[in-house]
């Protein structure tokens, strides 16, 4: 299982006061999931016929992303917060589904075909059910769907490393588990915001801080690390570390979701362009 312990407070609302709506609004500008961008475009489409090894490993992982964005960006639809989340969840969608494709032509055994039914299976579930408009009531079950969705992704991801058979394609899954754990730390934020309760929410935002800090400290040990590499996990040791240390509920004295969001896209940026250096390691 992949999990997360909010910042402390109970908070029924997601409002925002002053000034910060208008930062959380600027950042929040629709990301790209690709290096060097956040879209599913041809040029992608065009590679889905020359994946390497490294390449399904990395959307693999990605998947496992999408299944936290998706209902991060249905909560803030849902509080009304930023214009773009709508936006968010149909792009992760479609880039969910466009790599489910590439994965499923792919998949070279019957453990890995029979792995990608079982996703199939779910996605067109939850897809299904994200079309509706956001409902604060309909948020706990869609978030436990995603987290059935996630750990098949997961499983997935794991039979493409046991194939791969390389240090590269670990360092791959780490990296981009990564990604995930950053969607998934903002996800439960914003639930938690918006009233959702469910019970086992702080424990697994706990677990996701931990889960990212440990991860971080193995990548940074990876012997085949080039420099370009080291610097850019420096650089997320960074931003990871004034997000750990601020306290943002207590400096505010409020939820403050465009905080930990802004954050965590950040780190996803980061992290996203890093697991493309490992897959380009192959």
């Amino acid at each position: 299982n992949e999990s997360t312990d909010g910042p402390e407070g109970d908070v029924p609302s997601g409002a925002m006061v002053g000034p910060e709506r208008e930062v959380y609004e600027h950042d929040l500008r629709p990301l790209t999931l690709e290096p060097g961008g956040l879209t599913y475009g041809a040029d992608d489409a065009a590679q889905a016929q020359v994946l390497t090894m490294g390449d399904a490993i990395n959307k693999a992982g990605r998947q496992r992303m999408l299944t936290q964005r998706m209902i991060k960006a249905y909560a803030l639809a849902g509080m009304k917060l930023g214009d773009d989340a709508e936006h968010e969840l149909h792009a992760a969608a479609t880039l969910y589904d466009a790599q489910l494709t590439e994965l499923t032509a792919f998949a070279a055994n019957a453990e890995e075909r029979a792995q990608i039914d079982r996703i199939t299976h779910l996605w067109s579930d939850l897809r299904e059910r994200l079309s509706g408009g956001p409902e604060r009531t309909r948020a706990g079950d869609l978030n436990d769907l995603a987290e059935q969705l996630l750990g098949e992704s997961h499983q997935l991801v794991l039979l493409l490393e046991k194939r791969s058979g390389t240090v590269a394609g670990k360092l791959v899954n780490i990296a981009g588990r990564q990604r995930m754990l950053s969607q998934r730390i903002a996800k439960i934020y914003l639930l938690q915001t918006w009233g959702v309760e469910q019970d086992h929410l702080a424990t697994q935002y706990r677990s996701a801080v931990e889960q990212f800090s440990d991860a971080l400290k193995t990548l940074q040990r990876a012997d085949i690390n080039t420099p370009e590499v080291d610097a850019a996990l420096a650089d997320v040791a960074k931003n990871w570390g004034v997000f750990k240390i601020s306290d943002f509920s207590k400096k505010y004295n409020t939820r403050v979701p465009w905080l930990v969001t802004r954050s965590m896209n950040r780190i996803l940026g980061q992290m996203n362009e890093i697991t493309a250096m490992y897959a380009g390691l192959y």
